[in-house]
């Protein structure tokens, strides 16, 4: 359906803005009207909604705001009508007024929000529908608020232990670049001159720097084919499967990859479960969360398993890549009906394991690049002093 903006003003003769979603033009200064509003002007609105997007930090201060309102009691449309005047995102604020013209229209909030999946997330939908449809917006938005900004946080420190090693590394690469096309030519360039035997590791090094540019043209070739190739291969489903397997399999790395991606899981299904969503929904619901494939294979399986009657939980264990305690607990909760409880301890756990291995990960890696980046560069000391000292000793 179309989105119109309108101005108006009310019999205060107060103006007003807002969106408005309507068939034509028509019904659109119908619905103003109908909202005791006398337009003034109304206009289409670009149909963006599909495409539109805008920063996590926003979606968590909205969700924080309205849980706030919410709280002290404020109507669901007043609550929205708020926060999208303290709202500074555009994007944000032509969704809100978006929502609270169908919630006027008595449309519910849980399928407003399905228009903008760029924003709203399969989860977050699904936990706004069931507070709507439960009475318990007001906590619902109060558990989506705390486990966004928990999720920001757990992001944050996996892409910082990523970051970090990157701009080491890269930094590295740079200075040995550096020294090798700019210093090393200039200091042999003199030895050569001078008619001074050079030593292999000089020779070496001097044919590295003489092709610098076609070895980095290489590596880039290289390395745009492959991930050419991995796109490809991976287009088929059955493919994914087998590659995403591989890649928890990598150690050390697969091994923070799969905390990372059970912590979310955990945490999302906590959620859902607090706000009375059904176990196979909830499980569905959290197999679209999964950046690898293979982990969402296994919940897929294991939501079959719930709809047939049988202990999910097997399905988990039948691939052997879940952590002991995770089957465990997870297996304890099941049996014990306090399946929510133990999907928070199981994140709590997850939470404790990432940043352990993010701490150790980080010790490991600044040590093996500083040794590579000493290594290199004492081989090109070496280059350099190698030749003066032969050049001393046929002076003796």
């Amino acid at each position: 359906m179309p989105s119109y903006s309108y101005t108006a003003i009310n019999d205060a003769g107060v103006k007003k803005k807002g969106i408005l979603s309507a068939d034509s033009e028509r019904e659109a200064r119908k619905l103003v009207k109908d909202l005791k509003l006398t337009p003034l002007k109304i206009s289409k609105s670009k149909n963006l909604d599909k495409t539109l997007r805008t920063k996590n930090k926003d979606i968590v201060l909205m969700t924080r705001q309205l849980a706030t309102l919410l709280e002290a009691s404020t109507p669901i449309v007043d609550s929205i009508d708020i926060t999208a005047r303290q709202t500074k995102n555009k994007n944000l604020i032509h969704i809100l007024y978006n929502l609270k013209e169908d919630l006027i229209q008595g449309k519910r909030l849980g399928n407003s929000m399905k228009k903008y999946p760029g924003i709203f997330s399969d989860t977050y939908v699904s936990m706004v529908s069931a507070g709507d449809s439960s009475g318990n917006l007001d906590t619902v938005f109060s558990k989506l608020a705390d486990y966004l900004e928990e999720s920001a946080s757990i992001r944050q420190k996996v892409i910082s232990a990523l970051t970090y090693p990157l701009i080491l590394i890269g930094f590295s690469i740079l200075v040995i670049i550096s020294l090798l096309a700019f210093v090393l030519p200039q200091v042999i360039d003199q030895f050569i001159k001078a008619g001074a035997e050079l030593p292999f590791i000089t020779k070496f090094l001097i044919g590295i720097s003489n092709n610098i540019i076609p070895i980095l043209l290489i590596i880039t070739f290289l390395s745009g084919s492959s991930y050419y190739i991995y796109k490809k291969y991976t287009k088929d489903k059955k493919n994914k499967l087998l590659v995403d397997k591989k890649i928890l399999a990598i150690p050390f790395l697969g091994n923070f990859i799969l905390n990372s991606e059970l912590e979310r899981f955990s945490s999302t299904m906590e959620l859902l479960l607090a706000s009375g969503t059904n176990l196979d929904i909830a499980l569905e619901e959290c197999s679209k969360i999964f950046n690898n494939q293979y982990l969402s294979n296994i919940v897929m399986n294991a939501k079959d398993d719930v709809v047939e009657g049988k202990d999910f939980v097997i399905a988990m264990k039948h691939d052997e890549i879940f952590p002991d305690i995770f089957i465990q607990l997870i297996s304890s909760g099941y049996r014990s009906g306090n399946l929510e409880k133990m999907f928070n301890k199981v994140s709590n756990f997850m939470k404790s394991e990432i940043e352990n291995k993010r701490s150790v990960f980080l010790s490991l890696l600044e040590p093996i690049v500083i040794i590579f980046m000493g290594g290199f560069i004492m081989m090109i000391v070496l280059a350099i002093l190698i030749p003066i000292m032969q050049m001393n000793t046929l002076s003796i």
